[in-house]
């Protein structure tokens, strides 16, 4: 059984992306400490966790895995920025092969509960409780490109240059990387003078529903597309509900979350 679920949580091909971005493990010249584990399973461990919504001390004991283990290798590999180089490798792959849609972008936010942590704020929309809020931009597809968190009470807007800036320099079928798309798409939470001379500094076409002149249903054939997206995150049951205390703990499985959505796109293609 253990065999059987690491190998449906990490199929062969995702672990071929992964095993060259994991950090080495280094033994202690004195001795002692940790002792090396099989990478695998702990991120299999790390992946069911994220899937599941289960807490660390419930992990099956079937992944020959201690939770204590699991919990702190996930800490050693945030650290180290592994979700991050992850997510950027299954977007080369997509991106060589021409499946990044790169003629508009589409920037979105949603809140969740949060029991506690640094990033969380008081949700205007939720009685003041304590929550944080998922930013996400995706492709002109839905697929997620750059993601962040914050407290629930910060605008929308605050988000909105730092992700365009986050997106990351991804491979392209033919000639150099790209990270520019064609358009930018997002609801009037988002609009200001400011953000479009800004983005026209950029050469992007902004593409902003402005208040009071525009629906932002008009942006339905496109806003669909990053609701899905989020939806996509949100099958991840860890997200759903914040747990973790520290706010960077919570960006990695947000990030984890970002580079399986785009693997399960690459992992259709090439079946």
């Amino acid at each position: 059984m253990r065999v059987d679920l690491s190998r449906r949580l990490v199929p062969d091909e995702l672990w071929e992306l992964l095993a060259p971005l994991m950090p080495k493990f280094v033994s202690r010249p004195q001795g002692g400490g940790t002792a090396p584990v099989e990478e695998r399973a702990v991120f299999a461990a790390v992946v069911y966790v994220l899937t599941s919504g289960c807490a660390w001390r419930h992990l099956p004991e079937s992944f020959g895995v201690s939770s204590a283990t699991a919990h702190r290798r996930f800490s050693v590999w945030t650290e180290a920025g592994l979700w991050r180089r992850l997510h950027r490798a299954v977007l080369d792959e997509l991106g060589a092969r021409g499946d990044l849609d790169w003629s508009s972008a589409i920037v979105d936010a949603a809140s969740v509960r949060a029991k506690r942590g640094s990033l969380t704020g008081p949700n205007p929309v939720d009685r003041g409780k304590k929550g944080s809020k998922l930013h996400v931009l995706s492709e002109a597809q839905g697929l997620p490109l750059a993601v962040a968190v914050s407290g629930a009470n910060m605008h929308d807007s605050q988000a909105f240059k730092p992700l365009i800036l986050g997106i990351p320099a991804v491979r392209s079928r033919r000639g150099p990387r790209r990270r520019r798309p064609g358009k930018i798409r997002a609801d009037k939470a988002y609009y200001s003078a400011e953000h479009l001379r800004w983005l026209r500094s950029r050469n992007l076409i902004p593409r902003i529903a402005r208040p009071g002149i525009e629906s932002g249903e008009r942006l339905g054939r496109h806003r669909w597309k990053i609701e899905r997206s989020i939806s996509w995150l949100f099958g991840y049951r860890r997200l759903t509900v914040r747990y973790e205390r520290k706010g960077s703990h919570f960006l990695a499985f947000l990030g984890l979350a970002a580079a399986l959505t785009c693997y399960k796109r690459l992992a259709k293609l090439t079946t």
